[in-house]
């Protein structure tokens, strides 16, 4: 299965999703310099907020787009399916 997503929203997660990795590559330098431990770890949360702000885009544009889609042609299924994975999402969220 594949997700046509708008050349707007494919750029708005790259970017973001570009800006995480660098929050990465920096946490790597930070430990290889030794950094602060409480350093590290607000650069560690921060890129956890990135990450669950593109989750939240990526969400809401499945609600949006796959699942009304999916629905209109009846495929209860999708929906089941959804809602497992976002148990599970949720579940990984909220350890």
């Amino acid at each position: 299965m594949t997700t046509n997503r708008s050349e707007k929203l494919k750029k708005d997660l790259n970017r973001r999703l570009n800006i995480t990795a660098g929050q990465i590559k920096g946490i790597q330098n930070m430990l290889e310099n030794d950094a602060y431990c409480t350093d590290i770890l607000i650069q560690l949360m921060a890129c956890r907020s990135a990450l669950s702000s593109i989750s939240k885009i990526i969400i809401e544009n499945h609600l949006k787009s796959c699942l009304i889609e999916q629905a209109k042609t009846g495929d209860d299924e999708a929906i089941d399916d959804f809602m497992k994975n976002f148990s599970k999402f949720l579940q990984e969220a909220y350890k």
